[in-house]
């Protein structure tokens, strides 16, 4: 028998949102929220984000890709670009991301557009990478069909040999995307279900903010 989880409840106490206190500019509001969420310290991956696309299928689509940086320009991350998440990007560069830090009762919900970040920042980052990781770009056809784990498992071993003394350079088909946000949310849990909400949106190139019923 299922379990019943209706009675699931929270009742979130642990802040609030006062939109007078807030920065001007979201990335700095960002900055702030995720340093506290590091501090706080009981997440293990506070840069844990979900990414939603629109696939080539037209069903929207989500999954957790990690942050790797967030300058003023936006959200970074890396990934393969021929994945299936590559090719939704490619073919709809508009996607979704969002942060959910329940050790503080927040969340953080991005509307923006999509682009390739430039292949010096990409070299410079795959370089900055474990070996194994690089290896592991090289590895997986990201996405597609195998037969079986031992083919991943193989390839590695091969590569491994093959790679044992050299330096690894990083393939075309693996690389960073930066999100440009044109819509920031942030969300604050609050007693009753009356949750702090404040929505940046970028308005003839400068940040307005509202409050939002919650």
């Amino acid at each position: 028998m299922n379990r019943d989880i209706h009675d699931y409840r929270q009742s979130y106490e642990v802040g609030a949102l006062d939109m007078d206190q807030m920065q001007p500019h979201p990335m700095d509001q960002f900055g702030l929220w995720f340093k506290e969420v590091e501090a706080e310290g009981s997440l293990r991956e506070p840069n844990a984000m979900s990414l939603a696309t629109l696939g080539l299928d037209s069903f929207p689509k989500a999954r957790i890709v990690l942050l790797k940086a967030y300058p003023h320009e936006g959200f970074v991350f890396y990934t393969n670009y021929e994945s299936e998440k590559g090719k939704s990007i490619a073919a709809h560069p508009k996607v979704g991301i969002s942060f959910f830090w329940p050790n503080l009762e927040r969340q953080v919900i991005v509307k923006g557009q999509i682009q390739k970040l430039s292949k010096d920042k990409s070299d410079a980052y795959f370089q900055s990478r474990p070996k194994d990781s690089q290896l592991g770009a090289l590895v997986s056809d990201q996405s597609s069909i195998i037969a079986s784990r031992e083919v991943l498992e193989d390839k590695m071993e091969r590569l491994k040999t093959a790679y044992a003394n050299k330096d690894i350079q990083r393939p075309d088909h693996w690389g960073g995307y930066i999100v440009e946000p044109v819509s920031i949310e942030f969300w604050q849990g609050r007693p009753s279900r009356l949750h702090d909400r404040v929505r940046y949106d970028l308005q003839e190139g400068s940040w307005q903010k509202n409050r939002l019923a919650p």
